[in-house]
């Protein structure tokens, strides 16, 4: 075999190992790290477990107090499979409302136990109401609304991101 040969196999071999995403992120582990288009955010995987049957999400992660203020706010659209996660550290009490908020939500909370404790299901587009938490949460979970009905997600079902 000739080296002429040799060289694009090699190099074509490394960048398929390379640790950077296409858009040049990388994790501490060296993976690549996804993040959505319009927010900008970290897009990892999350899973909901009811009856022992897992339903994984690609969600955002609203991690400092400026992103989650924003939250989903004037967004007017999301994948059926796509949410956010709000996480709380430490655990505390919380309450969301819908300002600015164009689309139906589910609001559903998580434990510090990692079970769903309530769901504020179908909250109302900008309204101002304050749909609290029935309880100290690890993290709050934005999904379509009526999408925890479809699904049959209630409380006591089990969240881990």
């Amino acid at each position: 075999m000739r080296l002429t040969y040799l060289v694009p196999v090699l190099a074509a071999l490394l960048a398929a190992c390379s640790p950077h995403g296409a858009d040049g992120t990388q994790s501490a582990t060296g993976a690549a790290t996804a993040v959505h288009p319009e927010s900008g955010l970290p897009v990892i995987p999350l899973t909901v477990t009811h009856q022992g049957k897992p339903h994984v999400f690609r969600v955002e992660v609203a991690r400092s107090s400026q992103e989650q203020a924003k939250g989903l706010m004037f967004r007017t659209a999301m994948g059926a499979d796509e949410g956010m996660i709000f996480p709380t550290d430490p655990p505390r009490q919380a309450a969301f409302w819908m300002k600015n908020t164009v689309i139906p939500l589910d609001i559903i909370f998580v434990g510090t136990d990692g079970r769903i404790s309530n769901i504020a299901a179908n909250a109302v587009p900008y309204s101002e109401e304050a749909l609290p938490s029935t309880g100290m949460v690890k993290g709050v979970l934005e999904l379509n609304g009526g999408r925890t009905a479809e699904l049959g997600i209630v409380p006591g079902d089990t969240v881990s991101w």
